[in-house]
């Protein structure tokens, strides 16, 4: 009953005690290092309705990514402005997914299970990302989530078989009838098949 109550603080920040808990929170997150592991998470209703659970093998790791776009080097030779092709690119990725990788890479024994939004500035926007030992007795042995000690799932981020990774593939908005166009995903899409439209 508690995880609800704190849910619905999260959801308007501006209009509950989060905003001024957050202000406090950044100048001391600004301070450390890009990732970091926290012991407990920050939005314990989110942590918990992503799979975290309180026992061993499952790790929280809070990480910082830069904001906007992509900061292109300006050429040199002579072109007009709209040639240059420096502002109005943007990545491909969503910083959560940016973020989830970058953890990964800093705790390359752990899988990524999935991430949530914890906080943001004018530069900067933290995620929390939560990992999972696959090696963990404590893991093996749970029905819940050990699916996840399994082959296929191995570095299940870089594949974006994470939550992040299947929204920008364009396989969150919809699944069964409806939404069999949908299918392939953007990463495979290239390919025609036998019947499609020239």
């Amino acid at each position: 009953m508690a995880y609800k109550y704190i849910a619905e603080e999260w959801a308007n920040p501006e209009k509950s005690f989060v905003e001024e808990l957050m202000r406090q929170r950044l100048v001391q997150w600004r301070k450390q290092p890009t990732t970091i592991r926290i012991e407990n998470p920050t939005r314990l209703d989110k942590a918990r309705k992503l799979g975290y659970k309180a026992k061993q093998g499952f790790i929280i790791a809070r990480t910082k990514v830069r904001r906007g776009g992509l900061r292109k080097i300006r050429p040199k030779a002579g072109r007009r402005p709209k040639r240059m092709g420096v502002a109005k690119f943007k990545p491909a990725k969503s910083l959560r997914l940016i973020a989830e990788e970058r953890t990964a890479k800093k705790f390359p024994n752990l899988e990524v299970l999935n991430s949530y939004w914890v906080g943001e500035d004018g530069k900067h926007k933290w995620f929390e990302i939560i990992l999972v030992d696959p090696n963990a007795p404590t893991i093996q042995t749970d029905k819940d989530i050990n699916w996840i000690t399994q082959k296929q799932h191995t570095n299940r981020v870089y594949r974006s078989l994470t939550s992040a990774g299947k929204n920008i593939r364009g396989l969150h908005h919809g699944k069964g009838r409806g939404a069999e166009k949908m299918r392939p995903s953007h990463q495979r899409g290239g390919r025609k098949r036998k019947g499609d439209y020239p």
